[in-house]
Parts: C-alpha cells; sequence; structure tokens
C-alpha cells in the first residue's frame, strides 16, 4: 500500500503521539549505557579503528519487562555522524540502541554493512538482559542508516555469520535510505550519482517474499534527493511482486530529505501495530 502523509494529518498525528503519548507508556525510569563496544576484545585490540568506533549506546526502560527494541543507525552518507538516542523515541516503553560504524574512505564496502549486522547482532544475544524481548527486535535509520537497515534486513548473509536469521527482525522501517546501490559505494568506483545501480550491495537485489516486515518512509518526492522516493516506491513494488504480504511506503508532504521529526511517530506506530498483531 502507498501512503502519503498531507502535512495536517502529519501534525494531528504528532500532536497525538507526543501529548498522549502517556496512552501508550507507563511512566517507567530509564537507563543509558553508553560506548558499548560489539566487536570482541581480540577485534578491537587488532584495529584502532574499530576499537573507536564500533560501540553503540543503550536506552532502556527498568521497570518494563520483554521490551521491543529499536536499533537506530545514524545517517551522514556513510562518512560522517554520530551514534545518537533520538529524543522523540524516549520515553515510549521501548529500548532505543544508537549505533556508530566505520565510516568511507577509512571504509569501503563492505565494512560498514558488517559494522552494522554486528551491531545487530549485539542486540539479539544481550538485549534479554537488559529486560527485552529478543522477539521484537526493530532496525531503522535514517538515510545512509536507513540504507544499512535495509542491507542488513535483507541480504541474510551478514546476520548469518553471527548464527541469527535476518527473519528473526520484527521490522525494518528505513527513513529515505537507498534501495538502489548507495551513491557512496557507487562514488568508491567511480560511478555518478546520477547512474543507478542494483547489484549485491542494492536492497533491490535481495527482495524476498520471507523478509520482515517493511516499512518505507521518505520525504515529498518533489523535495527528497535524486530519485530517493521513486526507488523506494519500486522496492515496493517489487516487493509486492516478489509476494511480501506486508511492504508500505509512506510519502511525508512537504518534508525534504530531513524529515526525521514527522517520521518517529510514525515508526513508533509501525512498532506497536507489529507486536499488537504478533500479540
Amino acid at each position: 500500500m502507498t501512503m502519503k502523509k498531507p502535512l495536517a494529518n502529519t501534525i494531528i498525528l504528532l500532536v497525538f503521539t507526543f501529548c498522549f503519548g502517556s496512552l501508550w507508556s507507563q511512566d517507567a525510569s530509564y537507563a543509558l549505557d553508553v560506548s558499548i563496544p560489539y566487536y570482541s576484545e581480540t577485534r578491537q585490540s587488532q584495529d584502532s579503528y574499530v576499537k573507536e568506533r564500533c560501540v553503540l549506546d543503550i536506552y532502556f526502560p527498568k521497570e518494563v519487562k520483554s521490551f521491543s527494541t529499536i536499533v537506530w543507525f545514524h545517517g551522514g552518507s556513510l562518512k560522517a555522524g554520530e551514534k545518537e538516542i533520538p529524543e522523540a523515541l524516549k520515553n515510549q516503553n521501548l529500548a532505543v540502541v544508537g549505533v556508530n560504524y566505520r565510516l568511507y574512505p577509512k571504509v569501503k564496502a563492505p565494512g560498514y554493512i558488517e559494522d552494522a549486522a554486528a551491531a545487530v547482532a549485539w542486540v539479539f544475544n544481550n538485549i534479554e538482559s537488559y529486560g527485552g524481548d529478543p522477539n521484537s527486535i526493530f532496525v531503522s535509520g535514517h538515510s545512509a542508516g536507513g540504507y544499512l537497515a535495509s542491507m542488513v534486513g535483507f541480504d541474510k548473509s551478514y546476520l548469518a555469520k553471527y548464527d541469527i536469521d535476518a527473519n528473526q527482525i520484527a521490522g525494518l522501517i528505513p527513513f529515505s535510505g537507498h534501495t538502489i546501490t548507495h551513491f557512496t559505494v557507487r562514488e568508491e568506483r567511480g560511478i555518478q550519482g546520477t547512474q543507478p545501480v542494483i547489484d549485491e550491495l542494492a536492497p533491490l537485489y535481495h527482495v524476498r517474499s520471507d523478509a520482515p516486515p517493511l516499512l518505507m518512509i521518505t520525504g515529498d518526492r518533489e523535495k527528497e534527493l535524486l530519485g530517493r522516493y521513486e526507488e523506494n516506491a519500486y522496492m515496493m513494488r517489487m516487493m509486492k511482486v516478489a509476494g511480501h504480504m506486508d511492504t508500505r511506503i509512506m510519502e511525508l508532504d512537504g518534508y525534504d530529505h530531513g524529515m526525521t521529526y514527522p517520521a518517529f511517530p510514525l515508526l513508533i506506530e509501525e512498532v506497536r501495530r507489529i507486536m499488537n498483531e504478533k500479540n
């Protein structure tokens, strides 16, 4: 289903989410653990850049059991950015994991995808010790982070290295992420950003009917980065052609590529929808 979120509807949703969010919460208190390495001590000792960048923060409710978790990858063209716990995702009875990963040009593809997978694997292996439900892990991110979320969720080989089936992810919610091969990967190869490529480093290459639920959120097609809405729309179409039963796209009218503010409530809404359906 393709859905446009007109500006007025988005404002109504934001008011509901932030003014009446207590309907969803239990007034839990929260804790924050920062800069946790997600690679082994051996791997860190072998590479100073891994030790510097391959860490994550986890924000979690202390008095809620079996909570859902959102793994959040920051944007920045795979060249910049820092791990973050978005304010809009706090106080929702959810855990949020903000992830750092190595950046181009110090690493090239698929190094940053491998980092993203290692971080997701860490969450699967450790979230239960914080009180979370390993069957309720969602993967999201903005721009480059949305691309990483999709690659980890669709190319099963990355998580398979950790004996984790990517289909264990409860839901994928990329914000304005590439579904074709990322423009930084193309830059590494000397390919211009206006030349689309779909190969093994493109989420579209890994379309399959058994993937986790997918909600793609983009800005307005007239304000987004070059072709970003259209490539997400093509991903939706091909997922449906492949037989996937839970793929949707939402286009946020009036918002450009920096569309995270109105999209965060939609992310929370999607987590609630999927968990309600499971229960």
